[in-house]
C-alpha cells in the first residue's frame, strides 16, 4: 500500500501557482458516468485534478489563486462532497471538507453545494483565468455563467478575467518530469505488470503440455484472466487500459481486444498489458509462442524486432530528441524487412518511398505516467540543434519503446511469414548518465522465454 505523501501534492500546487503568477485557475475532477441504469463505470478520478490534490473522490473541484501582491497570499481551495453518513452506508467513505483539508493540506475547502456562490466572488478582480475550454461542455456552461455574473458587477467597480489560459498546458509541463515519488510508483507498477507478463507465459506452457495432441483448448481471455489475478493480488487498483491479447493473425490488428479466439498450437501470442498502482501506469508488450518454441519463421522476426528495441532503448537517453528513438529502430527494421524479403530496394530508398509501412506502421513509443498516452508535447516551437522540433528527452521523461512486425497475408510476401504480428515494448525512465527500464523483470529475449515455458511444462507434466 502506497503511503499518501502531503509534501508532494502541495509541491506540485505550489510549483503550478508560481507559474500562474497571478490569477484564479478552475481543475475539476472527472464526473461520474452511468453505464446502464443506475449502474456506475468504476470510478476513475481526472488525471490533471489528482496530480496537483491526490484527492480520489467524485464532485470535486481545485481552485488556485496565484497573487503577486505581497501582500496577498496564494490559496489553494477544494470544493467536495459533504460528509453524509447515510450515503456512506450506500456508496462507502467520504472524507467531506473538514477532515479534506486536514489530511490533503489546503489552504480552504467548501461543500461542493457552495460553488455555484463563491465561484463569481473567487473570480472577481483577478486578471487571468486558467481553465482548459473545450474539455468538458458541462464545464464550459458553468465557467461562463460566472464569469457572466462577474461581469454584471462592472458597475460596481467588479473586473472580470482579462484573458483565459489552457491551465492544462502548464500541469502538462510539471508532469512530464517525474519527481522521486512518482519514479518510485511507476517502479512499482512495472514489476507488477512485468510479474503479470511472465505468469502470462507460465500459464499459457502449462495449457500446452499436451498441445500436439489437441487436449487442451485456452481462448485468449483466460490468459487476460490470469492478468487480472495478478494485477489485482499485487496492489494495483486496475488495468491501466483494455488488455489486448492476440493469438496467431489476430495479433496483426494493433488494437486488438476481441480477446475470444482459441489459441492453436503454433501460434505466437502477443500481449499487450499494463496496471494502474496509485493512477500510475505501466504499458507493456510481450510475444511468445503459445507452444513453448518459437518457429525459425517467428524466430527470424521476433529477434529483428528486439535488436531494433535495444537499439531504440539505447537510443533513449538525455539530450537526443524524441524521435531518436524511432529513427534507432527503423534503421534495424527496414535492413531486416529487406533482408527477408519483405521490402525491395536498398534502406535508403524503403525508408523514402515508405514500403515499409505495410509490415510497420506506428511509431516506437509515447509519453508514459498518469495516463497511458500521457501528456506533454512531442515537438517544441523552437528548432534546437539536430532535433529539428522534436522535444529533447531529460532526465524524469518516461516513454514506452515499443517497434513491432505485422505480417499480413499479401502476394508480396513470403508464405513463411504470414500472419505472424510482434510487439515488443517496454517502459524506460530517461536518468541523468542514460535510461532505466522499469519493465526489465518482463523476459524477452529467445532463451529466456523458451527457458522459462519450458521449466512451467516440466512442472505441469
Amino acid at each position: 500500500m502506497t503511503m499518501f505523501n502531503l509534501k508532494e501534492f502541495q509541491a506540485r500546487r505550489n510549483q503550478l501557482l508560481a507559474n500562474m503568477v497571478e490569477g484564479v485557475a478552475i481543475i475539476p475532477t472527472a464526473p461520474e458516468v452511468i453505464r446502464n441504469r443506475d449502474s456506475h463505470y468504476p470510478y476513475r478520478f481526472d488525471s490533471h485534478f489528482y496530480y496537483l490534490t491526490g484527492f480520489k473522490e467524485p464532485d470535486s473541484v481545485l481552485v488556485l489563486i496565484a497573487s503577486d501582491d505581497s501582500k496577498s497570499e496564494n490559496k489553494s481551495i477544494l470544493f467536495c462532497r459533504d460528509k453524509d453518513m447515510e450515503r456512506e452506508i450506500w456508496d462507502g467513505f467520504r472524507y467531506g471538507p473538514e477532515a479534506a483539508k486536514t489530511t490533503f493540506g489546503f489552504d480552504e475547502t467548501y461543500s461542493i453545494a457552495q460553488l455555484d456562490d463563491m465561484l463569481p466572488k473567487l473570480m472577481a478582480n483577478q486578471s487571468k483565468l486558467f481553465y482548459s475550454l473545450g474539455a468538458s461542455s458541462d464545464w464550459d456552461v458553468k465557467v461562463t455563467g460566472w464569469l457572466n455574473k462577474v461581469k454584471d458587477l462592472a458597475r460596481a467597480g467588479v473586473s472580470a478575467p482579462e484573458s483565459i489560459v489552457d491551465v492544462r498546458q502548464l500541469i502538462d509541463v510539471q508532469r512530464l518530469l517525474k519527481t522521486p515519488y512518482e519514479i518510485d510508483l511507476m517502479r512499482r507498477s512495472a514489476n507488477i505488470a512485468a510479474g503479470a507478463h511472465n505468469r502470462a507465459m507460465m500459464f499459457v506452457a502449462g495449457k500446452f503440455v499436451k498441445a500436439n495432441q489437441n487436449e487442451y483448448a485456452i481462448k485468449e481471455n483466460e490468459v487476460e484472466a490470469e492478468f487480472l489475478h495478478e494485477f489485482y493480488k499485487n496492489g494495483s487498483q486496475s488495468p491501466a487500459y483494455t488488455s489486448i491479447v492476440a493469438g496467431g493473425a489476430n495479433a496483426c490488428t494493433l488494437h486488438y481486444n476481441a480477446n475470444n479466439c482459441v489459441l492453436k498450437n503454433g501460434d505466437l501470442l502477443l500481449i499487450d498489458a499494463g496496471c494502474e498502482l496509485d493512477g500510475y501506469a505501466s504499458d507493456i508488450t510481450r510475444t511468445f509462442p503459445v507452444n513453448g518454441k518459437f518457429s525459425p519463421a517467428q524466430k527470424d522476426l521476433y529477434e529483428l524486432v528486439l535488436a531494433s528495441q535495444f537499439a531504440a532503448i539505447d537510443a533513449a537517453k538525455p539530450n537526443n530528441h524524441w524521435n531518436a528513438p524511432h529513427e534507432a529502430a527503423l534503421e534495424i527494421l527496414v535492413q531486416g524487412f529487406i533482408d527477408f524479403k519483405l521490402c525491395k530496394g536498398t534502406k535508403e530508398e524503403v525508408l523514402e518511398n515508405g514500403s515499409y509501412r505495410q509490415f510497420y506502421m506506428h511509431r516506437t513509443g509515447h509519453w508514459l505516467g498518469l495516463d497511458v498516452h500521457d501528456v506533454g508535447q512531442y515537438t517544441i516551437k523552437e528548432p534546437k540543434d539536430k532535433a529539428g522540433n522534436w522535444a529533447i528527452l531529460e532526465p524524469g521523461n518516461t516513454l514506452t519503446v515499443e517497434p513491432g512486425c505485422y505480417v499480413r497475408p499479401a502476394d508480396n510476401v513470403p508464405e513463411h511469414f504470414w500472419s505472424i504480428g510482434i510487439r515488443i515494448e517496454d517502459d524506460v525512465l530517461i536518468t541523468k548518465t542514460g535510461n532505466e527500464v522499469l519493465t526489465k523483470n518482463a523476459v524477452k529475449t529467445v532463451a529466456d522465454i523458451e527457458a522459462l515455458m519450458a521449466d512451467a511444462k516440466s512442472k505441469h507434466v
